[in-house]
């Protein structure tokens, strides 16, 4: 055997192990709250030790911190023209589907479950900041950036968790154009510059 045959078979077990792992984190994450998984239980559902839960993700806060992002997602295509982000937002959201987007579905799961975990929900608010919040604040720009960031947050994860968690009738079954336009409507007002008062 070549030593560069070594290389590439180390790689790929590599990556397989830490595909396992964020598999079965993501499914203990998704049945108790955030406080009751231990790293030996996901060790244990990933056919590994222990250690190398460590090895690959550190500790616990990160590897919750790592299901909450995905694996290896591409982000949002939201750069170009600012004029028409609203329209893209709301074809992105649309896009998704009601019933087939699994992998948001299963992290909105694990937010609510966990919610009620101080740390958990530290880790929830950070990742929110560091990965959505404060790009979204410095691609829009201008005035109040951060503040108009949180607003198209809250719609997108508000209207997200009545989609797909709820499946609440209208939001899905109504005519996707009118349905659009609304979501237009009100990205574009949370996008907009709030006026200054004299």
């Amino acid at each position: 055997m070549k030593c560069s045959d070594i290389g590439p078979a180390r790689t790929r077990n590599a990556a397989a192990t830490r595909h396992a792992i964020l598999l079965a984190a993501t499914g203990r994450f998704l049945q108790d709250s955030y406080e009751c998984v231990g790293l030996r239980d996901i060790a244990r559902d990933a056919g590994i030790d222990v250690a190398l839960v460590s090895r690959y993700f550190g500790s616990k806060e990160e590897l919750f911190a790592q299901v909450l992002r995905g694996e290896g997602e591409e982000k949002a295509p939201l750069e170009g023209d600012p004029t028409d982000l609203p329209s893209r937002l709301a074809d992105l959201m649309l896009d998704k589907g009601c019933e087939n987007d699994r992998d948001n579905i299963e992290r909105l799961l694990i937010i609510l479950r966990s919610a009620s975990s101080p740390k958990a929900a530290e880790i929830v608010r950070g990742a929110l900041r560091h990965d959505m919040l404060e790009p979204f604040a410095e691609l829009i720009g201008g005035r109040n950036a951060a503040l108009r960031s949180s607003f198209v947050m809250a719609i997108f994860m508000g209207t997200t968790i009545l989609r797909t968690v709820m499946q609440v009738g209208p939001l899905c079954e109504e005519d996707r154009g009118i349905v659009r336009r609304k979501l237009e409507q009100l990205f574009e007002a949370a996008l907009c510059e709030a006026e200054q008062r004299p």
